[in-house]
C-alpha cells in the first residue's frame, strides 16, 4: 500500500522559512516524478513544486526563488525549503507522487497518490 506522510508544517512570521518534508513507503521512489500542491480555504489549489527521478524541477512562479526542492531516495523522502515566506503561502500543503514524467507536471490530474497534507500558516 502507498503511503505519503507530510510532516514539517507549521505556524511561522512572515519573512520566515520553514521546510516540510513528504515520507513515501514507495520502495522504488527514484523511480516516481514527486511534487507539492497546496489550497487555502476558498481558493482553488495549485502546484507549486515538482521534481522528476532525474532532479528536474518545476515552480509555479509565485514562489520561484523562495522554494527549493529536493529529494533523498534512499530516505524514500522529498523536502521542501521555503525562505522568505508570505502571508499568501498559508495553505495546507499536500505531497503527491506518480511513476516517472521528465517533466514534471504541476496538475494535480497527473498524479496517483495524495498525502493527507501538513498545515502552513504565515502571519503578517
Amino acid at each position: 500500500q502507498v503511503e505519503l506522510v507530510e510532516s514539517g508544517g507549521g505556524s511561522v512570521q512572515a519573512g520566515g522559512s520553514l521546510t516540510i518534508s513528504c515520507r513515501t513507503t514507495i520502495v522504488t521512489c527514484r523511480f516516481y516524478t514527486m511534487s507539492w500542491f497546496r489550497q487555502a480555504p476558498g481558493k482553488e489549489g495549485e502546484g507549486v513544486a515538482a521534481i522528476a527521478p532525474d532532479y528536474t524541477t518545476a515552480y509555479v512562479d509565485s514562489v520561484k526563488g523562495r522554494f527549493t526542492l529536493s529529494r533523498d531516495d534512499g530516505k524514500t523522502t522529498m523536502y521542501l525549503q521555503m525562505n522568505n515566506l508570505k502571508p499568501e503561502d498559508s495553505a495546507m500543503y499536500y505531497c503527491a507522487a506518480r511513476t516517472w514524467l521528465t517533466e514534471p507536471p504541476l496538475h494535480p490530474d497527473d498524479y496517483n497518490y495524495w498525502g493527507q497534507g501538513t498545515q502552513v500558516t504565515v502571519s503578517s
